[in-house]
């Protein structure tokens, strides 16, 4: 994949001269995909144009959405950038390290995702990507300004570009379903990586059997689901995979349901 073919997404920016800065180091480094969801002010606006100067055309053609799943739809990786340094078990990597993994060929966008001016992603938005990114900074003054972020990670994309190896997954090692070609094209679609989307729905649903079979208890749901998240972004599964874990849940489902309707006789 090129750099071209990574979304840039901002989580309801408030600063148009922040969005017209980020539209204008965007294009300086070859990235047009601009997605913002549910932006605080005014992307098109005489001061988001200002500070966009020649990048207007990436202004222009940003897209806004509601929700940041909306933003993610049709992507099979993202990258979150957060300031906070999190006491979870998903590692924080400089954006050097991370940030090839997007530009590796899986055939579908990519995403980088960045927060709020003012407290940046939440826990909630966090769970959408696989990778987190951390940009290191002084400790006397450690914020970093929005459209800052977004040119250091865009120019370390922009020095990857000519370094990624097409077709190679960053997983460690090589799975049984990729260290051999394909029988069939059928083959090869069902050992896509499941787009972010589908992986989504699986995670709804194996909570909601969770909290069905006392597994989960709402109050505690949301934290117990990221570490369900968290293992499952760090094996990226595929399609096929996605469809195998999906039917286990419906047949445990429909033996609950059976189970309850024989009680009853």
């Amino acid at each position: 994949m090129t750099i071209a073919g990574v979304k840039i997404i901002l989580v309801e920016p408030a600063g148009p001269l922040n969005v017209g800065s980020v539209a204008r180091v965007m294009k300086n480094f070859g990235l047009n995909q601009m997605v913002l969801v549910n932006p605080q002010c005014d992307p098109w606006g005489t001061q988001a144009r200002q500070m966009a100067v020649h990048a207007q055309d990436v202004l222009d053609a940003a897209v806004l959405v509601e929700t940041l799943p909306a933003a993610l739809q049709g992507c099979k990786r993202a990258i979150a950038t957060t300031g906070v340094v999190h006491d979870w078990d998903a590692p924080l990597e400089n954006p050097q390290t991370a940030l090839p993994w997007l530009l590796e060929d899986i055939g579908q966008p990519a995403a980088l995702i960045f927060g709020r001016e003012d407290r940046g992603l939440s826990n909630q938005e966090l769970n959408y990507a696989q990778r987190f990114v951390h940009i290191d900074t002084s400790s006397s003054y450690s914020s970093l300004n929005l459209a800052t972020a977004v040119a250091i990670c865009c120019y370390e994309l922009s020095l990857s570009q000519d370094t990624v190896t097409p077709g190679h997954r960053n997983t460690g090692e090589l799975s049984a379903s990729t260290s051999h070609a394909p029988a069939s094209l059928e083959n090869a679609a069902d050992s896509e990586i499941a787009p972010i989307e589908i992986v989504e729905g699986y995670y709804q649903q194996l909570e909601s059997l969770l909290l069905k079979i006392g597994y989960l208890y709402p109050q505690t749901a949301a934290s117990r689901m990221e570490k369900f998240r968290q293992l499952y972004n760090r094996t990226q599964l595929q399609k096929h995979e996605v469809a195998m874990l999906r039917g286990i849940l419906r047949q445990v489902e429909w033996a609950i349901s059976s189970h309850k309707n024989h009680e009853k006789l």
